[in-house]
């Protein structure tokens, strides 16, 4: 019986397979190190970095303007010239894009080196794309170099470096990574927080309050709020769904009543969490005291 399946060329294949898909599965895992990911622009991005640096060069009077904006390998994405602009800012544009984005650094800086005598750099070209002239600025996308922007032909070089730094800002500035604030509440705050319920943080997506209770509390159902608790101290007995004895409106999002009738009632106590979605009701029906917890309401909020 073995020696039939061991021979059936239908196991063969299954074997053959299975080996294919594990192998195949295995290249990832060894080799996945062996490849960096970096940003590059796109076409779409390389238009309107152009489109800025030419409203930029209008704005500011520039007598003409020729845009190249490459991406991160130094390949030539797009190009434009205004009119007017003598014929060969258009290559030299493309020089100075590639030397900034190859070299990682605003071509002024070459320009800077080479003026202050060392004119061996001037012998680059001949082994590398170089171009020291102003003009020329990196473009970059999450902290790494994603192309450059060259221009060529404006009144000077300082304007083609400014028209050039400004369009690689204006990207920067609408591609960076949003940044979150940070609250820190200092812990006397919080402390003095439970005494009256008070708010510690708040925008419109969340809201965190120190809370405590006495006794038992009033039936509430939250319409867009979702409740999270985490109980600090002391227990209660929590009653949730059913439905609102005595119901009223408080606000446009709330309604309140005496006590809730048909829901589960359910012990907490220290260490618990609980999170009780917007539209259930819920009710804080007995408490021992003290009772602290803190809040977190997670909706708009206004």
């Amino acid at each position: 019986m073995s020696d039939f399946i061991k021979d059936d060329p239908m196991s063969h294949s299954i074997r053959w397979t299975l080996i294919a898909a594990l192998t195949a599965l295995s290249f990832p895992a060894a080799h996945g190190a062996d490849v960096a990911n970096r940003p590059t622009l796109t076409l779409d991005g390389a238009k309107g970095i152009a489109a800025f640096a030419i409203q930029y060069a209008r704005e500011h009077n520039a007598p003409g303007a020729a845009i190249a904006v490459v991406d991160s390998g130094g390949i030539v994405i797009y190009v434009e010239r205004l009119d007017g602009t003598f014929q060969n800012a258009a290559n030299i544009s493309i020089g100075k894009a590639r030397t900034a984005v190859l070299f990682g650094k605003p071509t002024r800086a070459f320009e800077e080196i080479v003026n202050k005598g060392r004119y061996s750099m001037l012998a680059l070209p001949d082994i590398a794309s170089f171009t020291p002239l102003m003009g020329g600025v990196p473009i970059e996308a999450e902290g790494q170099v994603a192309g450059a922007i060259g221009v060529s032909g404006a009144s000077n070089a300082a304007q083609d470096d400014e028209i050039a730094s400004a369009a690689a800002a204006e990207f920067a500035k609408n591609h960076a990574r949003p940044t979150a604030d940070v609250t820190v509440v200092p812990r006397a705050t919080v402390e003095a927080g439970f005494s009256k319920d008070a708010t510690l943080v708040s925008d419109r997506h969340f809201r965190v309050s120190s809370s405590h209770r006495d006794g038992p509390g009033q039936a509430e159902v939250h319409l867009t709020d979702t409740d999270i608790f985490y109980v600090l101290k002391g227990s209660a007995e929590l009653v949730v769904g059913g439905s609102v004895r005595d119901p009223r409106q408080l606000t446009p999002v709330e309604i309140r009543g005496s006590a809730i009738e048909g829901g589960e009632s359910r012990t907490i106590e220290h260490g618990d969490v609980i999170t009780i979605p917007n539209g259930v009701p819920h009710w804080f029906k007995h408490v021992e005291t003290p009772f602290k917890y803190y809040v977190v309401k997670s909706a708009d909020i206004g």
